[in-house]
């Protein structure tokens, strides 16, 4: 009796797999899933981006991060393009990869595994020659942190297909190292929309666009808020100037307790003077002309021609 009872139980669950496998297979594979589910800009970023075989691939097990055509179409506006249309015309296809990439997750992991993976997940992006990281708070649903210290959220779990699973995110994820500093600013207006607008205003968003590499020392929207009101234009270039290093420094190589010279070269009030510099000091402070010293809230958000130092203070120099 025992024998027949194990046995059924056997058939059961061979039918129930192969049942389930039916339904995987019927759902197709994670690019006919995207589609049937009206994934439009993501999938004309994938086919330009030349990576539609690593959706389509039956031998794969992925979770895929995907955002809405109304997440590509704010990033496209934040960057300065009408729609995600033209953004996806106007990248590059390796970019494209690079950023669609850092959306992928080797292996299936349902929204349970998510809660039990920790603290982060290992994408199939690779910067640096290791795999670029995502940062997951489950505490209340799936939010995803991604490298310009924006947040997304999963606001559908679970789409099924035959090789993987999507999660459908609010936003499009910014991996290290492809945007420049200010694009990677632009991407997280939350933080960073008034060192955004002050860098336009004064004519230095081509600059700080170009080749660099330059270190950043990024004063959050708070830090704007309290900073000194109706400077000038000439002004203003000086203070933003004065947060800005030649050469991509990070954290582990920030040289302490000594002038620091940045890229200011004019006092606010117009005279012309050899590079002003500022101080940092051990417990990740800088000390500028004033009093009030800034504190570095984070560090190495990694663009494409330098880096990005979280300041909560705007800087002010001579």
């Amino acid at each position: 009796m025992r024998k027949l009872f194990n046995w059924l139980i056997v058939l059961s669950l061979t039918g129930f797999l192969s049942a389930c496998a039916a339904v995987g297979a019927r759902d197709g594979n994670i690019a006919e899933v995207a589609q049937k589910n009206g994934f439009t800009a993501l999938l004309a970023a994938v086919d330009k981006a030349g990576i539609a075989s690593t959706l389509t691939d039956p031998k794969a097990n992925l979770t895929v991060f995907a955002p809405t055509d109304t997440a590509f179409n704010t990033l496209a506006t934040q960057l300065g393009f009408a729609n995600a249309g033209e953004m996806v015309s106007a990248l590059p296809a390796s970019d494209l990869a690079k950023i669609l990439t850092y959306h992928v997750v080797p292996g299936r992991k349902l929204a349970s595994n998510l809660k039990a993976s920790g603290a982060t997940l290992s994408t199939a992006y690779a910067f640096n020659k290791s795999p670029a990281k995502l940062t997951l708070d489950t505490s209340n649903g799936v939010v995803i942190t991604d490298a310009v210290l924006a947040t997304a959220s999963v606001t559908g779990a679970d789409v099924l297909a035959a090789n993987g699973v999507i999660h459908v995110v609010d936003k499009v994820l910014i991996p290290p190292g492809v945007l420049n500093v200010v694009q990677m600013a632009q991407a997280n207006p939350k933080t960073f929309s008034s060192l955004v607008g002050a860098v336009v205003a004064t004519g230095l968003a081509p600059t700080l666009s170009g080749p660099g590499p330059f270190m950043v020392f990024a004063p959050t929207n708070s830090a704007f808020a309290a900073a000194p009101a109706g400077l000038t234009t000439m002004q203003l270039t000086s203070v933003l100037t004065y947060h800005v290093l030649a050469g991509e420094v990070l954290a582990k190589g920030i040289p302490f307790r000594m002038p620091v010279k940045t890229l200011d070269m004019k006092t606010l009030t117009g005279a012309t003077v050899s590079a002003q510099t500022i101080n940092i000091n051990r417990n990740l402070t800088i000390t500028d002309t004033t009093l009030t010293t800034a504190s570095i809230l984070a560090t190495d958000v990694r663009a494409s021609n330098g880096v990005i130092h979280v300041i909560d203070k705007v800087l002010i120099p001579n």
